[in-house]
């Protein structure tokens, strides 16, 4: 028997069925990842084994026991602890009282600080870092240490089974190769770790075993031996890998936006190169090397200290509400804080950037947003629903829909899919091959090889705040790619 077994979980909420009859089981010293596309039924599965939600039907055995947690904390108490992708960390805290947040020890109402620092200092041990200044408030650390302080929490209350829900999509490279030799620690010990994801070269490798959902369902559980990309992702959608990358025969025409020699403060260093329209070009290159800061001083958000930006028959540098006007659209990496207004409406967010003084009638907004819903196969209830309440690719889909709104012909795309599922993925690529058939430019930033290997017609690398000369991504590799991104 597994040391963690759920059989034939059901959930509904009214009449959507979110998840039905679905298996999980990890054993002591694994790491199985829960693989599925966004609305696969991850998350409320996870939420019944965190005690956030209670199923309709199945049971829950831990430790050969009934588990049937009433709340989060009651799941902690007996075992189970969920890192959110969002941390539970308070900034103005201290590492100690962030480790022991919710379990402090005290006397007589009192709290005994010595054995708070203890139990702090054996939790971080555990996890290979026992040097943490335990007094210093935790906002002044980077999100990758206040992620492994909220890991030593569970550790520090005792859980053998630790839920890790898209623990990298915010940290750098060597960020997410420390949290791997965490989570190598935490297996070493014999915890039982379940790791959520939507990268699959993290999937092999940090997995033994993987589980994978598809609509509420249990598609099926394998060990990570010798299975490929192609199986996870046909397991996961349905059909092959070979159709989630899309590149037309596409038919290039005028340059439509070049850069000369242009300099940022402090990146972007020297970048030359060209953009047609009917193009494709892929930006790479490691974390820091200037990728993002590109994108923003020609879009002008970031200065430029010389060169020369030409858009259409504009040249210079400009502000972002006349690039807009210029038919320039920017796509940030931070959808949440830079690319949507999140509280408003899908409609409202659409026609947001194409605003103009005077009465803007909620009907009209409402139509254009149907059209841009129905194209772009945003899953919503209505124009009108709140983009919060929206799964990470439909927000995406969101952004993406207001730049097509307001008909740019330049379209900047800082790490487009990061964040989502693969089958939203497949759909994003599929717009960017229809966009450029139609004859838009596109400029798309990614830390993701294989992606833009396969849908882009060059792909340029950034090293050091410097653009490499085109490659031909038809006959480019990873290796060579990387070759060129570290020098």
């Amino acid at each position: 028997m597994s040391f963690l077994e759920l059989t034939g979980i059901t959930k509904r909420f009214g009449a959507t069925l979110a998840l039905d009859n679905v298996n999980l089981a990890v054993n002591s010293g694994e790491v199985h990842a829960l693989v599925g596309e966004n609305g696969s039924g991850k998350s409320t599965l996870m939420r019944i084994l965190a005690g956030a939600l209670r199923p309709d039907e199945g049971q829950l055995v831990l430790n050969g026991e009934s588990y049937s947690p009433t709340s989060p904390l009651d799941a902690r108490k007996k075992g189970v602890a969920m890192i959110h992708q969002e941390l539970s960390i308070c900034g103005d805290l201290s590492v100690t009282e962030n480790v022991l947040l919710g379990m402090e020890e005290h006397k007589l109402g009192v709290l005994s600080r010595r054995k708070a620092e203890s139990i702090a200092r054996d939790a971080l041990a555990q996890l290979g870092h026992a040097d943490l200044d335990l007094d210093q408030p935790a906002k002044y650390y980077s999100l990758a240490t206040r992620q492994l302080i909220e890991i030593a929490r569970a550790i520090a209350v005792g859980c053998r089974v630790v839920i890790l829900d898209e623990p990298t999509s915010s940290l750098t490279r060597a960020d997410v190769e420390n949290l791997f030799r965490v989570v190598e620690k935490l297996k070493a010990s014999g915890h039982a770790i379940v790791y959520i994801t939507h990268f699959l070269d993290e999937i092999h490798r940090i997995a033994d075993r993987m589980t994978v959902l598809r609509d509420g369902k249990f598609i099926g559980e394998r060990s990570m031996d010798g299975v490929t990309d192609q199986v996870i992702v046909s397991m996961m959608v349905g059909r092959d890998i070979e159709e989630v990358y899309v590149r037309s025969k596409r038919q290039t025409s005028d340059v439509i936006l070049s850069c000369e020699e242009v300099i940022g403060n402090p990146k972007p260093a020297k970048v030359s190169f060209d953009l047609k329209k009917g193009q494709v070009l892929g930006i790479a290159g490691l974390n820091g090397s200037g990728r993002t800061e590109l994108l923003r001083v020609i879009f002008g958000l970031d200065a430029v200290k010389s060169g020369k930006i030409r858009v259409g028959l504009f040249e210079g540098y400009d502000s972002p509400k006349n690039r807009w006007r210029q038919g320039v659209g920017l796509l940030s990496e931070n959808r949440k804080e830079e690319g949507l207004a999140i509280n408003l409406s899908i409609a409202e967010n659409i026609v947001l950037s194409s605003l103009r003084p005077g009465l803007v009638l909620p009907k009209d907004a409402t139509v254009s947003a149907k059209k841009w819903i129905e194209r772009l196969a945003i899953k919503c209830q209505g124009p009108d629903q709140s983009v919060r309440a929206l799964s990470g690719g439909n927000q995406q889909k969101v952004a993406l829909a207001r730049m097509l709104h307001h008909g740019v012909d330049v379209l900047l795309m800082d790490e487009p899919t990061r964040g989502i599922d693969v089958g939203s993925k497949e759909q994003i690529y599929r717009l960017i091959d229809e966009l450029a058939i139609e004859g838009k430019a596109v400029l798309v930033v990614s830390s993701y090889l294989p992606e833009l290997l396969g849908i882009c017609d060059q792909i340029c690398v950034m090293n050091r705040g410097e653009l490499s000369v085109p490659l031909d991504a038809r006959t480019s590799t990873q290796e060579s790619i990387m070759q060129v991104a570290v020098g």
